[in-house]
């Protein structure tokens, strides 16, 4: 059976999977739409939070930043993982004995205030478009390469499959549809790793073949470790060396920063704390996650270096000095008809050569522009893997994709239904009405994420990094001083999450949009790259807020009760919207 009609077949039996799980749990309530009824198992609440969490970004793409930026790529890796256990030991079971539905809930409730709740509310959609807009992009692509239709196509069909689970399903629907999804998306992604260390250093686990040493063709050992082999062919490559890194400390430190704290205010992932029976499951289910999450992550830097020397040894050959085009291997014609790989004969030898060159240089001209995007979709393709396994990557890569596009179209669904219309315009509308509401909301936010998955802006990359200062300097400084700061009003909140979202939209507007040209280590702000500028947003956000708060009126009685109960979470905190 060749590829395509794998493709077809796996990719087709996992969305009648989760299709046939969004009927069978089609939400009936509020409640069952919103946190799945509050009776979630925290086992497979961990499962659906880690497919929440491992959305396209970290599937296709985390791998891709490690394989071509080395030493570099790490920050994405530490600030992610690190983000996830900020929110699990500090964040989830507060919120969750709190029992409110969504983010903007808390913030309104504990700030008792409209405005607070209204700022949280677009806070929560922005960041939900920004990422779900990418989440579609990432299925087009994945079906113009492995289904052999236009990405376009691939983004409707997208479309439909999560319009028919989470419209109907709601987050009861979702949450069982992502524990499937968690299941699809890290077999589809510990296989491949698994093939290529057995096939590049004898060892079955990615972890111990990172830093194993390489086998050759017969199984002996060359005595070149793989972390060494990639440090050589990068330097003969004229790169730097793969291990070194060319970012300064304090960038490196606000980058993982910005990332930790950006995605611990992330509310798709937050709310999965919502749908478990007791503060005890919450705490239980954000363990599970973290070990379902560090089965991927752990691999990722083991899988980036694996396909990286794969990837440059087919390319430039055996003897480093490039392969005919005509004799390209399949991968790079494959990859060439979507446009994520382009060669331009610079020297015009007729051969394909990767690596950092001048156009004068005849000898290592640069000749290929690779999508990062690609690494780990090309990997099975790259290493001569069978076919199934190549479909399963397919399959694997839209179940990241379609699982977060999921958690964040709740979000914006419930953002509008729940803290926009049933907390401020319309709070006498019946159960029914919200429900109703809430699936409108979701099928127009699908249709405007499919809008930009299909018309993506040519700033697609700088949008992720202001998504991410965005959480960082506005929801999670108000969720952190609305759980363990008593004294925190208001005015402070409010204040705070004005003064660091402008400043940290100011600064990532003007490096990435008004003065391009300019973004470079010595114009930034001590150092700081606009992807890192998040965590200073957030030092402004908690000064501000404390400034203020410390002018203005206290914070009432029964706000302070209800901020000691918080931070003393026993009991079950039923969610609710009353």
């Amino acid at each position: 059976m060749d590829v395509q009609t794998l493709t077809y077949l796996i990719v087709g039996l996992s969305f009648a999977l989760y299709i046939g799980i969004a009927i069978w749990t089609k939400a009936g309530s509020t409640k069952e739409f919103y946190v799945a009824g509050g009776g979630v198992p925290p086992v497979m609440n961990g499962m659906a939070t880690a497919a929440d969490w491992m959305s396209a970004a970290s599937f296709i793409s985390l791998a891709g930043i490690i394989s071509f930026a080395g030493y570099d790529g790490s920050v994405y890796l530490m600030g992610w993982t690190g983000g996830y256990v900020l929110l699990a030991l500090c964040m989830a079971p507060y919120l969750r004995k709190f029992g409110k539905f969504t983010v903007p809930d808390f913030i309104g409730e504990r700030y008792y205030s409209q405005a607070a709740r209204t700022v949280a509310v677009v806070c929560a959609i922005f960041i939900c478009f920004t990422y779900i807009a990418g989440q579609m992009r990432g299925v087009g692509v994945v079906f113009s390469r492995f289904l052999e239709v236009e990405v376009d196509t691939g983004v409707y069909i997208g479309m439909a499959v999560v319009f028919f689970y989470a419209v109907l399903g709601g987050m009861k629907g979702i949450t069982y549809t992502q524990v499937a999804q968690y299941c699809v998306l890290i077999f589809a992604f510990m296989v491949p790793a698994i093939f290529l260390s057995v096939m590049m250093t004898g060892h079955v686990l990615p972890q111990i073949g990172f830093g194993a040493e390489l086998i050759d063709a017969a199984g002996n050992g060359t005595g070149v470790y793989l972390l060494d082999k990639l440090d050589g062919l990068s330097t003969e490559l004229g790169l730097a060396p793969y291990t070194d890194g060319s970012k300064s400390m304090i960038d490196v430190f606000a980058i993982t920063a910005a990332l930790m704290v950006g995605t611990a205010g992330l509310p798709h992932v937050i709310v999965r704390f919502f749908t478990v029976p007791r503060v005890k499951d919450a705490r239980s289910s954000a363990g599970w996650a973290l070990v379902f999450i560090a089965i991927m992550y752990t691999t990722v830097p083991a899988l980036a270096a694996f396909s990286r020397v794969n990837m440059i040894e087919t390319i430039n050959g055996t003897d480093g000095k490039g392969v005919a085009h005509e004799q390209a291997p399949g991968w790079v014609q494959n990859w060439e008809k979507t446009g994520l790989i382009k060669w331009e004969d610079k020297n015009a030898d007729g051969l394909m050569y990767y690596g950092k060159g001048k156009i004068e240089d005849a000898a290592a001209p640069n000749e290929m522009k690779i999508d990062n995007d690609i690494i780990v979709l090309a990997t099975p393709e790259i290493a001569n893997l069978p076919a199934w396994v190549i479909a399963l990557v397919a399959a694997g890569g839209l179940a990241a994709a379609l699982s977060t596009s999921a958690g964040l179209l709740l979000v914006i669904s419930t953002s509008v239904s729940h803290d926009l219309m049933k907390k401020g315009f319309a709070p006498n509308i019946s159960d029914k009405q919200e429900l109703l509401y809430a699936r409108i909301a979701a099928a127009v936010g699908i249709v405007i994420a499919g809008y930009f998955g299909v018309n993506p802006p040519g700033f697609v990359a700088a949008v992720v990094a202001f998504a991410f200062g965005l959480a960082a300097s506005s929801l999670f400084p108000a969720i952190v001083m609305g759980i363990f700061s008593k004294k925190m009003n208001k005015e402070g909140a409010i204040a705070g999450m004005v003064a660091g979202l402008a400043f940290t939209t100011c600064y990532i507007v003007y490096f990435k949009f008004v003065n391009p040209t300019g973004n470079i280590p010595a114009n930034w702000l001590f150092g700081i790259s606009p992807e890192g500028i998040g965590m200073i947003g957030m030092i402004v956000n908690f000064v501000v807020a404390a400034l203020v708060a410390k002018l203005t009126a206290a914070v009432p009685a029964h706000v302070e009760a209800m901020v000691d109960s918080i931070r003393f979470p026993k009991g079950a905190g039923e969610a609710s919207d009353h």
